[in-house]
Parts: structure tokens; sequence; C-alpha cells
């Protein structure tokens, strides 16, 4: 017997009164849903296509991003990470935090990284043949930390000097110590401090956990523990402003990606971040 085509089955199902109705609402449904599958089909293709080429439009190209960045931005750039990452899907953010001394050395032994952010310009200064060109994104300043509730009752930089309390600073060559030392020398005053920490944090972590009665950090650090210190205001005109580059390692291995997150830091969306946390515009 020869086979039976599909056509000729349709053929005969529509002489049939009523099994043709039924055949006949198959084959009008069927060719109903031939276009929908088509347009599906053409949507996904187009879909795959777009996220092969980056993801969302307008988005950063995606990669996994390794940022040295300094100590003091620790908890800031949690919300970087969040809002970047978010606005980028597909781009991982990996940070590495210390004092940037620390970073810089990193840095120079070939560590694997993608953007650098320190806490001064020297220090940026130091690496050129290491990064591309720099951008300031933020600004901080100084404040003393005292223990909670302020027992020792410290009112100004010169109450530092007081051989009785127990003062902690960073090290001269950690930022935030060169800054420290900055605004002591100029007001002529030494203070002889119980210990040299190699980052803000450290010095931070000594008053928090009563180690230290006073010690001179960022702000923005200060703010970062209301519980547990209090912030005794520097004037302006004895104080020091750091400022903090970012720039793009020159041996990244995803050199757009990492141009992207570093401009986008100067960004009015990145700014507002960056201030809320306590940062001055650059």
């Amino acid at each position: 017997m020869s086979p039976v085509s599909p056509a000729a089955t349709v053929s005969r199902a529509l002489r049939s009164p009523r099994a043709g109705r039924r055949a006949a609402a198959a084959v009008a449904a069927a060719a109903l849903l031939l276009p929908l599958a088509a347009c599906g089909n053409d949507d996904g293709d187009s879909k795959k296509d777009k996220g092969d080429k980056g993801g969302t439009a307008g988005a950063a190209p995606k990669a996994d991003l390794t940022v040295l960045a300094a100590a003091s931005l620790t908890d800031v750039f949690k919300t970087v990470e969040t809002t970047y990452e978010k606005k980028n899907p597909g781009t991982e953010l990996t940070f590495s935090f210390a004092g940037s001394q620390e970073l810089a050395a990193q840095v120079k032994q070939g560590s694997p990284a993608d953007a650098l952010v320190t806490a001064d310009t020297l220090t940026m200064d130091g690496l050129k043949s290491d990064v591309g060109s720099s951008t300031v994104i933020a600004k901080n300043r100084l404040v003393i930390a005292t223990r909670d509730g302020n027992p020792k009752k410290i009112k100004s930089l010169k109450d530092l000097t007081d051989s009785g309390l127990k003062v902690v600073l960073a090290a001269p060559e950690v930022p935030v110590g060169r800054y420290s030392q900055q605004v002591l020398d100029a007001q002529q005053l030494k203070v002889k401090p119980v210990s040299q920490e190699t980052s803000v944090r450290g010095v931070l972590s000594k008053v928090e956990l009563g180690e230290a009665d006073a010690g001179i950090v960022y702000k923005t650090d200060a703010a970062t523990a209301p519980d547990k210190v209090d912030a005794v205001t520097i004037p302006d005109a004895q104080n020091a402003v750091a400022s903090y580059p970012a720039a793009t390692l020159k041996e990244s291995g995803h050199q757009e990606a990492a141009d992207a997150f570093v401009k986008w830091l100067s960004t009015p969306e990145a700014q507002k971040i960056l201030q809320k946390a306590g940062f001055q515009k650059p």
C-alpha cells in the first residue's frame, strides 16, 4: 500500500461533516500559531544576540573587575558595588582595601588588578608608569576620634599633646598619617603616639576597642562608628584636605570595562553615594 500524505488525510477528514469541522479548526489554529512561534523565536535570538554584545543598552562591557581601594572607602564602596553591578548586569566588582601605600606596593609587585583608588594624589603620582590618567573623585577632612562619650574631654589638636593621653596615629607613609603630621606640625604641636597604624581603619579600631583615648582619622571613618566613637571637629583653618584619585591600571586585562568604572565614579549617581557617606565634592 502506498503511503498517505498529510494533505490527503486532511482532505479526507474534511469530507466527513463532523470530523471535517474538527480538522478545519485544528488547521486554523495551527495557522494562527505559526506566526506567533516565529515571532517568539526571532525575539529570543534577538535577546541572545544583545546579551552576547555586552548586555543592556548603554551598559559597560561585561567583566570581573578587581579594584584596589583606600581603606577609608571600605563602607561606601559596598553601596558603589551594589549600584554599579545592578546598572551593569554581568559585571562583578571585587574590592581589595588597604592603606594606599600598601596598594601601591601591590601594584609595583604586579598583583592582578584593574583599577586603583588612593587617598592621596602623592601615592597615585608615584605610580605614573603603572596607571592611566587619574581623576579625583572625592575629598575628605580629618577629625579627632575619641572613645564614646569623649571621657577625656578632648576639644582640640592641642589636647592631644597631653602626656596622660593614649593617642594613636597612622604611620607617616600612610596618607592619613601624613595628613595628621602636617596639621600637627602646622600648629607646632608634638604628639607621641602609643602606636602607628598601617591604615586609617587601624587607628579607628584602636579607639573603638578602648586601646587608645583618641586618634586622628577621616571624617567619613568616624561616621561609620557613631555608637563607638565621638568625632571632634578640627577647624578648616587647621585641617588638611585629602584627595581621592582613581585610575585604570595599565596591566588590566579588562581595560575598557575598567575605564568605564573609573569614569562612572565621577557621574552624578556615584557622587551622590559618596557625598551621602560624608565625602566632599572633588
